[in-house]
């Protein structure tokens, strides 16, 4: 029998949620382009969902947005939280809408397996642990990348960038013993260096999800 010429199938995706708070696009853009410049690669081509929740303008300029962000390799796949105005805009430029899905149970995941390194992650090395934990007993260097399916623990410090839960768990957590990262990420739900500052005061940590919001609690001594 021939396969078929097409199959449409479920499927889930992990998409960055991009939430726009001012109708001020230049503004909107200058503030962009500094978080940018911090993490460039992690963002290049990545497929983003733009939350409007916050603009009641009808006249706000979605066209402009969406090649605003495609001159920056960013591409936009759809809008939620818009009005009914802005909504229509949207799909005149091709964009879904796109609403929030219920939570369904899922099977559980299958036992992770751990990855050990003792050693320092150097500057412009990269490690990942598919489908399992990833434990570095050493420091992640500026510019090291550490990536893990499932959570991540350093003992030392992360000055570099750490992505846990890459594949989408959003049980995942990193813990480091000192944080001073330039991107954490959970579920591709990330933080940047000033975010990192903002919330924690100090120096170790366990940065987790709660809801859909990163958070970080100390580590006891």
């Amino acid at each position: 029998m021939l396969k078929p010429s097409l199959e449409l199938k479920g499927a889930s995706f992990t998409l960055s949620v991009l939430h726009i708070n001012s109708s001020d696009l230049h503004a909107v853009m200058a503030e962009l382009d500094s978080k940018l410049a911090q993490a460039p690669q992690f963002f290049l081509g990545a497929p983003l969902v733009v939350n409007l929740s916050a603009i009641q303008d009808n006249h706000f300029n979605l066209g402009l947005l969406k090649e605003l962000l495609l001159s920056r390799q960013l591409v936009i796949v759809g809008i939620t939280g818009a009005t009914s105005v802005l909504s229509h805009q949207a799909k005149e430029l091709g964009l879904a809408i796109v609403k929030a899905g219920k939570h369904t149970t899922q099977a559980p995941p299958p036992p992770r397996q751990t990855k050990i390194l003792r050693q320092n992650i150097r500057s412009g090395q990269q490690v990942y642990a598919k489908n399992g934990d990833l434990i570095i007993f050493g420091a992640v260097g500026n510019g090291a990348e550490v990536i893990a399916d499932g959570s991540i623990h350093i003992y030392g410090a992360l000055r570099g960038k750490a992505m846990a839960g890459a594949s989408g768990d959003p049980t995942a957590v990193i813990i480091a013993h000192a944080l001073e990262a330039e991107l954490v990420s959970i579920a591709g739900r990330y933080w940047l260096a000033e975010n990192l500052q903002q919330h924690s005061s100090d120096k170790s940590g366990c940065i987790r999800l709660e809801g859909e919001s990163l958070m970080v609690e100390s580590l006891p001594l």
